[in-house]
């Protein structure tokens, strides 16, 4: 299934769509099974409602239900201290409860998949940490209050 993605004045995200595994769990409604890489406000786990095109190509016309899980992207700055490393990324996220998945050879990202059980507060400070050092900038795609609060 395919988000119809908008474009920043900055041409971000580089795709104008975005296609996402998902499960059909009846009436038009899906299940989306992996973390998406641009779509904002959705998540692993979260319900959307979905219509073919003419193709018959699924496109998401609204989102149904939150999974309670975090979506963030982290893009390792080629001149920072990780020199563009994403396994270095993945590596550093994981042990705190991060599903990570990197984006190489098509972009230079890494998109964390956050469980509500996972050490939020590390996390955030993590990615603040590697901000300020230089490694890394990072984009919150899907958060909550809770979040927000740390």
């Amino acid at each position: 299934m395919r988000f119809a993605l908008e474009q920043d004045e900055d041409g971000w995200p580089p795709v104008t769509s975005e296609g996402v595994w998902a499960r059909p769990v009846g009436d038009g409604e899906y299940e989306l099974d992996n973390v998406p890489w641009f779509a904002r406000r959705v998540a692993c786990g979260d319900r959307v409602r979905a219509e073919p095109d003419q193709d018959g190509v699924l496109w998401v016309q609204e989102h149904i239900a939150w999974s309670g899980r975090y979506t963030i992207r982290v893009v390792a700055r080629q001149e920072g201290a990780l020199s563009g490393g994403l396994q270095e990324v993945i590596d550093r996220f994981s042990p705190l409860g991060a599903e990570c998945e990197g984006a190489l050879p098509a972009y230079d990202i890494v998109a964390l998949d956050i469980p509500p059980t996972a050490r939020l507060a590390e996390i955030k400070n993590l990615l603040r940490r590697g901000v300020e050092e230089g490694g890394w900038e990072y984009e919150e795609g899907c958060i909550d209050d809770r979040w927000e609060e740390i």
